[in-house]
């Protein structure tokens, strides 16, 4: 426990103390340039919302040396980045989004990507306040709440100028071993396939999505998650640790024109997804690759690490100010003490947080409380 904290406390205090000042100037960039421009708004925002998203990219690339093995074409290779997308992906591990982020920043829309996201994720200090501000889409998991939020979210990308990616798991929840059980217990009372890798796609959020979408989205993303079998499973603790892993991503590129216009049919474009999708991974289980595309090289770009040690320099350069403009005090001394458990307390909540429940076997969902769900827990 020593030593976790020993680790802990100095990468949460440099996550905490840059995330305050990048949400600062985000909330001084809302209210000043937000009402003159959102186009030149998001520009900037992106900027500044990168210097503490790279935080996360150091820790996945660096200090936990976690590996991206990304296979796809090369023609989907190059475009990725390049226009709007709509992400769609199996919700296999903790740090899914994470991968996300990897993948983005590789190709250079980190700052420009946004999903649809549980509305409690909005209240978490530092992280999830960044996502807030730069237009994560927050939901209460109930279709008659949330479909308004969809319609009005969908409609102010519209403008987005830059090239951006819309995340939706699908799922609606990450997967785990009970999640599957039960799973597989309401196909077989509906005479659905039965899912061996992957759980059933909850699809309201996704057709709306695509209905609103489809006339300035020109690409669906399809990604298939998966971590090799001789691998762990990466999490944001064992990362925290510098455990290091390695994290196998599939991206087949279709194009939105091609979808069915109805909504069941969109809708049923989905479910036909993941049952592919199942099988893709059953492949990959046994032969521990998607062999059937190529493994494009991503790298691992400086960048986050030059962020880190800037940020590193900047924050102890200004406690050295401090405390030479703060005389000693017990008081003061109190205070930081204080502090550094309040940078521990935050760090065990965004741990708990990213954590896949691990909860007693839940009853078997009826259709409609399958569609009701949307949004990962």
């Amino acid at each position: 426990m020593a030593i976790a904290a020993a680790i802990i406390l100095p990468i949460g205090l440099l996550f905490l103390l840059s995330g305050l000042i990048i949400n600062f100037i985000q909330a001084l960039l809302f209210i000043l340039v937000r009402p003159c421009s959102k186009n030149m708004y998001r520009r900037i925002n992106k900027e500044v919302t990168e210097l503490l998203w790279l935080e996360l990219i150091w820790l996945f690339d660096w200090w936990a040396n976690v590996k991206v093995e990304l296979y796809t074409d090369q023609e989907t290779y190059g475009l990725m980045g390049k226009e709007h997308a709509l992400v769609i992906s199996n919700h296999r591990s903790d740090i899914d989004w994470l991968v996300g982020w990897v993948i983005a920043q590789r190709v250079g829309c980190l700052g420009s990507t946004i999903a649809l996201a549980k509305k409690s994720l909005s209240y978490l200090p530092v992280l999830g306040w960044s996502m807030w501000f730069s237009g994560y889409i927050s939901l209460e998991r109930s279709w008659a709440k949330d479909e308004n939020t969809l319609k009005s979210g969908f409609q102010q990308l519209n403008d987005f100028h830059q090239p951006f990616w819309l995340a939706v798991f699908v799922e609606g929840t990450r997967f785990t071993h009970t999640k599957l059980l039960a799973a597989q217990e309401y196909a077989t009372s509906a005479g659905l396939p039965i899912p061996r890798n992957v759980l059933i796609p909850r699809t309201k959020g996704f057709v709306a999505a695509v209905s609103h979408l489809r006339s300035f989205v020109p690409a669906i993303y399809n990604i298939t998650l998966a971590i090799p079998k001789d691998k762990p499973r990466p999490t944001l603790l064992r990362m925290l640790r510098g455990c290091s892993s390695v994290v196998h991503v599939r991206v087949e590129r279709r194009l939105m024109h091609e979808l069915p216009e109805d909504e069941s049919g969109i809708a049923q474009w989905c479910k036909d997804v993941f049952v592919v999708k199942d099988t893709l991974l059953d492949r990959h289980l046994v032969t521990g690759t998607f062999g059937d595309q190529e493994c494009q090289d991503i790298g691992r770009p400086k960048k986050s690490l030059l962020v880190v040690i800037c940020w590193s320099c900047f924050l102890f350069f200004s406690a050295i100010k401090f405390f030479e403009w703060c005389p000693f005090s017990w008081g003061g001394v109190v205070f930081c003490a204080v502090f550094l458990v309040l940078v521990l307390v935050l760090m065990q909540i965004l741990i708990v947080f990213s954590k896949s429940e691990k909860s007693i076997a839940p009853k078997v969902p009826s259709p409609n409380t399958l569609e009701e769900n949307l949004l990962p827990a």
